[in-house]
């Protein structure tokens, strides 16, 4: 009985010391659909659902793969090529979504200005970001137009607001139309000094942002470069009728699937070395 006097008391402790500590909440990590809508809006393209995209990317590697195939009369390369068939229209959209994202962090400076004239002309927060339709940035005015249809239809401000941020899809988007929503509700005579304060840290972290991409660029193209030779070689290769029976082969097809797995590991790698913070819309 000592013993098992002893071995209960001793779970007993540790269980005391145990519920002592919080558990930490589980991260919840984004479904990929999300984030798929996502890299869509961010790109500029609202009227494709993610399953319509991810039917194009198929449809498209499909078609890559039979022209490939009929070109090369082999099975085994243009399976390799269609799979960088079905891999381009998603990098076609996040080179969509990361220029559009660096074009919107050299007009927010610009829209911020607006918004703070126009407050300082007298009109009210609604009727400042409305006007933006007309006098804003040429990039924005479609957004800022839509937002003014959907504060006249229902002259809901802050229903409005959701939406033009959704539209936007952008993290700065979401900080300055939190801060200009936070600032409604709680009120105060200092909106003019916050947008002028704004404005500066938008225009400045525009400019340490673009010389940071600058500077990124080198690694990134040397990767797409790196990445893309051995590929255009086998190409060229793919002309003679010998080095096409060599990859039919069982020993030429592990070939291609080897260089496929290295040039997708390399590539994935250069791109984390070389990758900037990026932004997240934690204000959704």
């Amino acid at each position: 009985m000592a013993p098992l006097l002893g071995v209960l008391c001793g779970l007993g402790v540790f269980l005391v010391w145990w519920s002592a500590w919080e558990k930490p909440p589980l991260a919840v990590k984004e479904s990929k659909p999300k984030r798929l809508e996502g890299l869509l809006l961010a790109s500029g393209i609202e009227k494709v659902s993610a399953g319509a995209f991810v039917a194009s990317c198929l449809g498209f590697g499909l078609f890559t793969t039979l022209v490939i195939s009929i070109m090369t009369t082999s099975v085994s390369i243009a399976a390799c090529f269609g799979l960088f068939g079905a891999w381009l229209p998603l990098g076609v959209v996040s080179w969509r979504a990361r220029r559009r994202t660096a074009m919107l962090r050299e007009l927010w400076p610009d829209v911020v200005d607006h918004l703070r004239s126009a407050i300082r002309a007298g009109l009210s927060l609604p009727e400042a970001l409305v006007q933006l339709g007309d006098k804003g940035p040429e990039e924005l005015r479609g957004l800022f137009r839509e937002f003014g249809v959907d504060y006249r239809s229902g002259g809901h401000f802050d229903s409005a607001l959701s939406k033009l941020k959704a539209r936007l899809a952008d993290p700065v988007a979401d900080r300055i139309i939190e801060a200009l929503r936070l600032t409604r509700e709680v009120g105060g005579s200092d909106l003019g000094r916050l947008l002028g304060t704004l404005a500066e840290f938008l225009r400045e972290s525009a400019r340490t942002r673009s010389e940071l991409e600058a500077r990124q660029s080198w690694t990134i193209n040397g990767a797409r470069l790196a990445v893309a030779a051995p590929w255009i070689v086998l190409m060229l290769l793919a002309s003679r009728p010998e080095a096409v029976a060599a990859y039919n082969s069982a020993a030429g097809v592990s070939v291609l699937g080897a260089g496929l797995l290295v040039s997708g590991v390399c590539y994935w790698a250069m791109l984390r070395i070389g990758a900037l913070p990026q932004d997240e819309r934690v204000l959704r």
